[in-house]
């Protein structure tokens, strides 16, 4: 009898969630398209865009000097004028150059004019690569100051492909942080429909009792390997996956606060001024009852991001610090 191997499923890298959701999202919507540096012919610096320029043609998937004042810029005005752009930052450090374009203009279009500027502002950040203090930050928390933006920050394939096609159809200017570490080293089994993960939606990763760990993007698997050396000890976990930044989920929060009373809230980016400062300000206003010890950020230390890899590795979170921060809540 002859026996045929079952069809297994293609793995999907965190990266190719991301070409795909920008495929996907041409093809469905012509007014979509793609700007940015070397993302044609060259298929991008981390090849999120390679193969599209031979399917889209030059014209929806443009190359750019380098000025990333100039690609924001484009984007915004063909945004007001119907289209959808999509701008990539070669990596997301030099989303700077355009931070006066993005806040005083693009983030202000629909109060001043009414008119809706959808435009998505992506590029590979965070460390964990050795890329240096040029090449490996977390911009959060300098845009949630600025209304009228949105900030996503996927830490898995499935997220990354259904947060990027929602931030393309929504109305609104999305600033989309992909994880460069994790391009390659994440993958999984996606669904065949066309999907979207909701902005503004967290997602509980880890359901448990004693401790919530609040985080996001490429810091939630430090999270899960705190949780199972917490579990050795009996101690359950609770891991929130923020995903979404601005707006944030203002539901999951106290929900999981509420049940374990204790929280540790874990980011990549220097703790001073970090997005985990407003996480913590909410939750002291309005879930401060539940608290049975005080609320504890782990982040990474205020410094640039090192390029010795020793160095970078003491500066950024890791398990030991979330470690040191749930016992101390535990044993408060």
């Amino acid at each position: 009898m002859l026996r045929f191997a079952q069809h297994k499923p293609m793995e999907t890298t965190y990266i190719e969630a991301i070409t795909q959701a920008m495929a996907e999202e041409m093809a469905r919507d012509e007014r979509v398209f793609l700007i940015g540096e070397d993302v044609g012919a060259y298929g991008g610096a981390f090849k999120t865009s390679a193969g599209l320029i031979d399917r889209f043609g030059a014209e929806r998937v443009i190359d750019t000097p380098i000025s990333e004042i100039a690609i924001v810029g484009a984007a915004s005005g063909a945004a007001l004028m119907g289209m959808r752009p999509i701008a990539e930052m070669q990596f997301i450090d030099f989303i700077t150059c355009a931070y006066d374009m993005l806040v005083n203009f693009t983030a202000t279009s629909r109060y001043r004019v009414g008119s809706a500027c959808p435009i998505v502002v992506r590029g590979p950040a965070g460390g964990g690569v050795h890329g240096g203090p040029f090449h490996s930050l977390n911009p959060e928390a300098m845009f949630m100051n600025r209304p009228g933006l949105k900030i996503v920050a996927p830490g898995t394939a499935y997220d990354a492909k259904g947060l990027l096609k929602a931030a393309i159809r929504d109305d609104d200017p999305v600033i989309y942080i992909e994880h460069k570490f994790l391009y390659r080293r994440i993958k999984e089994n996606l669904p065949d429909d066309d999907y979207i993960v909701p902005i503004g939606k967290a997602n509980v990763r880890r359901r448990g009792n004693d401790l919530t760990i609040i985080t996001w993007g490429a810091m939630i698997y430090v999270a899960e390997e705190a949780a199972d050396e917490l579990k050795k000890d009996g101690v359950s976990a609770e891991i929130i996956d923020l995903r979404s930044i601005l707006p944030f989920d203002e539901e999951a929060i106290p929900e999981s606060v509420a049940k374990t009373n204790r929280v540790v809230i874990l980011h990549e980016a220097p703790l001073t001024g970090g997005a985990g400062a407003e996480f913590a300000a909410r939750i002291a206003e309005k879930a401060f009852d539940y608290l049975d010890a005080p609320i504890k950020r782990v982040a990474a230390l205020d410094v640039p991001t090192p390029y010795s890899p020793p160095l970078e590795a003491a500066a950024l979170p890791n398990k030991a610090r979330v470690l040191a921060a749930a016992r101390e809540l535990l044993d408060y």
